[in-house]
């Protein structure tokens, strides 16, 4: 079972990284498979597939994953705008930042990974058995290529909360705002608009008008009830748990995986590099998850539909 009393999004610290390093006396301890064969065994036959994404799996949909090399926006570092206390001390920026982030978004498409994930979960819900996403992307590539069972932990660049009257709503505009056109360029040299707050997106709400923010997760902020109950109850019943570009070191989605594989449940990692958590799986399978997860996820010989 998921850790409840750790539910705000954040990355790892000391004392919450320690869990997820590789155990004393483990120096004997096996390295996960990457015997694509083996894992397309257990995949055949599992029933309930529970597949957690990262920023890493839409990356390659040249969508910047703000972590390591190239996290900043500007001059900032980009997870200090995405804080409630960074939007309180200046909505203009942070709405130029997520401004950015949504007109970028536009530019995209779903990869060869994302489209995997949903051919498959369409293929075996015919034959009677579930994938299910859950994904810490706010970008909603997985949803526009066709995936249908998804929870998003940290919410959708694309849905707007209402300060005021809390009223949250999808919000495809482009610009979001008339104030924001043209503005959110990410080059260091670039100087804040500065928007007046009355001037920044506001709700629509009949007699409401109050200041728009993003319907994300910032960090430091609780995740959805809802949604992480339902999650957790996909991790609890699945027989077979894929972890595709995440880098297991923001909470609580870093402890889902490594969970899962503590009750003998077959875990397959699919990243670029080894994580914090790679030695508590079975499989592991590196390099461009775009390139890696289409072989796994193929249609299976046994397969009667």
């Amino acid at each position: 079972m998921i850790l409840r009393q750790f539910i705000s999004r954040g990355v790892v610290n000391s004392h919450l990284y320690a869990p997820l390093k590789r155990p004393q006396g483990s120096q004997d301890m096996a390295r996960p498979s990457s015997d694509l064969a083996a894992f397309r065994k257990i995949f055949s036959n599992a029933q309930n597939i529970a597949i957690i994404t990262g920023a890493g799996v839409s990356a390659e949909s040249g969508v910047p994953t703000f972590r390591g090399a190239g996290g900043y926006w500007r001059k900032w570092e980009a997870q200090s705008l995405a804080t409630p206390e960074a939007f309180s001390r200046n909505p203009s920026r942070v709405w130029e930042f997520y401004h950015y982030r949504r007109e970028v978004m536009l530019t995209k498409n779903p990869n060869p990974a994302h489209l995997a994930i949903a051919e498959c979960e369409e293929r075996l819900g015919k034959q009677g058995r579930t994938v299910t996403v859950i994904t810490q992307n706010i970008d909603e590539l997985h949803s526009r290529a066709g995936s249908k069972n998804i929870f998003e932990l940290h919410g959708s660049l694309f849905k707007t909360r209402c300060m005021s009257c809390g009223h949250e709503a999808a919000n495809y505009k482009s610009p979001i705002c008339a104030t924001l056109e043209g503005k959110g360029a990410p080059d260091p040299e670039t100087d804040d608009a500065n928007i007046p707050v009355q001037h920044l997106p506001r709700c629509e709400q009949r007699g409401c008008q109050g200041l728009l923010r993003p319907a994300v997760v910032w960090f430091g902020e609780t995740l959805d009830s809802d949604i992480l109950t339902q999650a957790e109850q996909v991790l609890e019943s699945c027989d077979l748990c894929l972890v595709v570009g995440t880098s297991s070191v923001v909470y609580p989605a870093a402890m889902f995986a490594p969970q899962v594989a503590a009750r003998g449940i077959p875990v397959a990692e699919f990243n670029m590099e080894n994580t914090p958590a790679t030695m508590r799986f079975k499989f592991h399978f590196h390099g461009p998850c775009g390139t890696t997860l289409p072989p796994a996820l193929e249609r299976h010989k046994n397969e009667t539909k």
